[in-house]
């Protein structure tokens, strides 16, 4: 299975095992054994690397020195040095007994004590120089196995069945890391879903951290050697994904450093797991677990102050603090982080946080922090900061983000971005909080949301309810105030009706000036659709304004030109893609594609080249997968089948089955239409005639009399047949002529039937074997023809479809405005009069007691009748 399935498959199950847990806690056991079997993996590859088996590894990986088990030549020293060596090259040691596939081999003899033993064990033997990364990493888990059962049983059942549910993940490769990230990435993710309020404290959503990851990466595109630190880790992630999309123009991620400080310990072992799974190498990791606000970075290492003493500054900062929380200001105005603005108030401590994360940035450096939408208006000491901010000019961008965006808490946020220097003095503010789609109860920004923001950023321009750079003397006339609609209006037009039209009919000229864009593209259009009734508004001449507008030349015109700006895009697509399969870089490989898209649809009005990337991104996200896949396991992986394991009931538990099979790659549907039409179309011909027989039945029950529906060869509730019963009466010869005829033709549809359902699943037996074969035997012609249908023919459709989309919405737009002005009041209140005659006709047929008359009576003069 592919990574997002393995990934969700971990998560449903370990959904189901944690029982009463809260998501919250039951993250950081799951979480450390993920973690603890990546260490376990990584030392067995270390040592058989340097050429141990397996039997080797059962003798002499062990903590102490055996005399007994040892061979002779094998001397104290020698294993000491091992011992030494394994911890250096590592950054620490496992024996044997502690690896994670000793765990798996032990069975039934698996005990809790032995994760006790493991992880005591493993505290002991962290190698000194890579204390600061590993240790007490795992006193979380270990804390918290006792929370896993109330006796040893119980927790040894509940450790067995994690440990089993982990240990296919697989973490011994460069690829695998992107596996293994990616499901430890979307286990936060889900936890945190679960999480409520509690979610804040260790995630940021990816989408919004990528936003911030493609902000910073752009800004620091052309460095050797970058420095980035994040004084609110949470789970690590948002650093990541910063230092991911660093590492995208970099080329070497190993010349990235990576600074992490968080307060709470459970989730500052988050913060460490997180990046040493990711291949980040241990001399580029320093963390520290502490109080932000409290300690500031300590500027020399405790064991040697003087030696050590660096004051912390690097290219990046980015945060998403808690927000609004209460802070001790006192005794902290000679703080070097805050004297020069002024410190935020006592009960809100969010300036205290940008504060403290510009104060790490280098003069050429960048931050972005994540904050409520309140510190852009409060007054205050935190309006005394941001006046101070905006003076010193260092406010470069403030990005409004929709609501609900985050798990926990509703509030609206933005994104700050901030220099210490920078050459222009204006700030561009962009209202991003209208572009999202949903998820569940949150809302989550789409990839093109995301792209289109971090353009607008880029390329500091205004877009019409979108963005606006405006100046600082703007911003002064404005007292400061830097909330968003001051200087963004992105709310949606209010529907107008217009009274003339609404009293005499016509469209307004005035409301068609709203679809200015559309005449622009096609002049003349407007003059095939409407006649002018006076200066002021004109009325429809065409019944079809959809057929109208689609056949007019200036429209043909439109889309002849965007379908030559996407003349040869498939064959160029499918070359890229194939370049992917050799090796090229994959999330690279995505924004080369964009970049064409983009460039393709420079001149073409209309159609949004968003758009255009979300169903690219869509679509990435399948084909990404196939590619490495391709990459990891070779060309040969599309030629193979996988067993198909579904979860059904047995003896009370689910248990995994073999349900038929599955491609690796290629789906056994697209084969089948494919390479095996014929066989696949005699079999729709007998699945149609299935459903025809089921239509037959139902009307040869609706043609029988009530007297025979009543009789026992019709069930209950008068929707099938009783065979045994239908075949006795026949027999019986007491029915008449034609219900016997009808009872016959429908016994022979039952025959026909019980044998078109025989052959049917003997045949969708035979044609899933056939595919498995078929896709094991494909050519090289067949594999490249298969995957083309796969990831080409569906997105290139899409993109192509765009223009239709926009030609429909134009066509919508006007039947809607025309519809509106259809009637006039004035044939509305005929239309009731003649509604209120009708109705008055109706009631006078009516009859009834003294007092129903009399409310009928009044009624009717209510409705205007005599």
């Amino acid at each position: 299975m592919n990574k997002q399935q393995l990934a969700n498959k971990i998560w449903e199950s370990a959904n189901k095992m944690r029982s009463k847990i809260e998501a919250n806690e039951y993250k950081d056991y799951i979480l450390g054994f993920i973690f603890y079997k990546f260490l376990s993996d990584r030392e067995e590859k270390y040592l058989r690397k340097e050429g141990w088996d397996n039997e080797y590894m059962q003798i002499y990986l062990r903590e102490e020195y055996s005399e007994e088990l040892f061979d002779e030549e094998y001397t104290e020293k020698d294993h000491k040095e091992f011992v030494e060596t394994t911890q250096k090259n590592l950054g620490y040691f496992m024996s044997y007994d502690h690896l994670f596939s000793t765990w798996l081999d032990k069975g039934s003899d698996f005990n809790v004590a032995d994760v006790r033993d493991a992880l005591s064990a493993f505290s002991r033997l962290i190698n000194n120089s890579h204390k600061k990364v590993f240790d007490r990493v795992f006193d979380t888990l270990q804390t918290g196995l006792s929370k896993l059962g109330d006796s040893s049983n119980s927790q040894t059942r509940a450790i067995s069945d994690l440990i089993h549910l982990i240990k296919d993940i697989p973490m011994d490769g460069k690829q695998d890391y992107d596996v293994l990230g990616f499901i430890y990435e979307y286990l936060i993710y889900k936890f945190a879903s679960n999480a409520g309020k509690k979610a804040g404290e260790f995630y940021t959503p990816h989408e919004v951290s990528l936003l911030m990851s493609e902000i910073v990466a752009d800004h620091l595109k052309d460095r050797n050697e970058i420095k980035i630190y994040d004084p609110t880790s949470g789970s690590g992630s948002l650093l990541i994904n910063i230092g991911k999309s660093v590492a995208r123009y970099m080329g070497d991620s190993d010349r990235i450093k990576y600074y992490a400080q968080e307060l709470k310990e459970n989730t500052y072992n988050l913060t460490r797991m997180n990046l040493v799974m990711r291949g980040i190498l241990p001399d580029n990791i320093v963390t520290r677990n502490g109080d932000t606000l409290e300690e500031d970075w300590p500027y020399f290492d405790e064991s040697d102050r003087q030696g050590t003493y660096e004051p912390l500054y690097v290219d990046a900062v980015v945060s998403n603090p808690p927000y609004s929380q209460p802070w001790n200001p006192a005794d902290k105005e000679s703080d070097p982080r805050y004297s020069r603005y002024g410190l935020a108030p006592k009960s809100k401590a969010d300036y205290a946080f940008l504060l403290h994360d510009l104060y790490h940035i280098k003069p050429d450096g960048i931050m972005t922090i994540v904050l409520p939408h309140g510190v852009l208006f409060r007054g205050g000491e935190e309006g005394e900061i941001r006046k101070n901010l905006i003076e010193n000019n260092n406010i470069d961008t403030i990005i409004g983000l929709p609501a609900n965006i985050f798990f926990g808490t509703g509030i609206p946020t933005i994104i700050m971005v901030l220099k210490q220097k920078r050459e222009n003095t204006d700030i561009l503010i962009v209202d991003a909080s209208k572009g999202f789609e949903k998820d569940g109860k949150n809302n989550k920004l789409r990839a093109s949301d995301i792209k289109r923001i971090v353009d607008a950023v880029v390329n500091r321009v205004d877009i019409e309810k979108f963005s606006k750079v405006v100046s600082r003397e703007t911003v002064r006339e404005n007292d400061y105030n830097l909330n968003i609609p001051r200087y963004v209006d992105s709310s949606e037009k209010p529907e107008s009706w217009d009274i003339y039209a609404s009293m005499f009919g016509g469209i307004p000229k005035s409301e068609l000036d709203d679809l200015s864009e559309y005449w622009r593209a096609f002049p003349t259009l407007k003059n095939e659709l409407f006649e002018h009734i006076n200066d002021k508004y004109v009325e429809l001449k065409t019944e079809d304004v959809k057929s109208t507008i689609k056949n007019h030349p200036e429209v043909q015109g439109f889309l002849d030109n965007y379908h030559s700006a996407f003349d040869n895009f498939a064959d160029y697509l499918f070359e890229e893609l194939k370049k992917s399969m050799e090796g090229v870089n994959i999330s690279k490989e995505e924004a080369v594609l964009s970049n064409d898209i983009f460039k393709r649809l420079k001149d073409i009005s209309l159609v949004d080249a968003y758009e255009a990337y979300q169903i690219l991104d869509d679509s990435w996200s399948s084909i990404s997968v196939d590619l490495e896949i391709i990459q990891t396991e070779g060309f040969e992986s599309v030629r193979q089948v996988d067993a198909n394991m579904v979860l059904k009931k047995k003896n009370g538990k689910d248990t995994e089955v073999q349900d038929g099979y599955i491609g690796h790659i290629l789906p056994f549907e697209l084969v089948q239409s494919l390479l095996l039409s014929s066989s696949l179309e005699e079999l729709k011909i007998e699945e149609d005639r299935l459903s025809q027989i089921a239509s037959e039945y139902e009307e040869k029950l609706d043609s029988l009399s009530e007297e025979d529906k009543g009789k026992s060869y019709v069930n209950e509730d008068n929707t099938a047949f009783v065979w045994a019963e239908v075949k006795k009466a026949i027999k019986s010869g007491d029915e008449e002529p034609e219900t016997t005829v009808l009872l016959k033709y429908a016994l022979q549809l039952n025959n026909e039937e019980k044998k078109l359902k025989k052959e049917i699943k003997e045949k969708t037996a035979a044609l899933h074997i056939k595919t498995k074969e078929t896709i094991e035997k494909l050519t090289e012609e067949d594999v490249y023809s298969l995957l083309y249908q796969k990831w080409v023919v569906p997105l290139v459709n899409s993109i192509l479809d765009l223009p239709n989309k926009t030609i429909d919405s134009f066509a919508s737009s006007l039947e809607k405005m025309a519809k509106k002005y259809e009637s006039t009041m004035s044939e509305v209140e005929s239309q009731i009069e003649e509604t209120e005659k009708e109705l008055c006709t109706m009631l006078d047929m009516l009859t009834g007691s003294n007092f129903d008359m009399q409310g009928l009576s009044e009624f009717r003069k209510i409705l205007g009748g005599v």
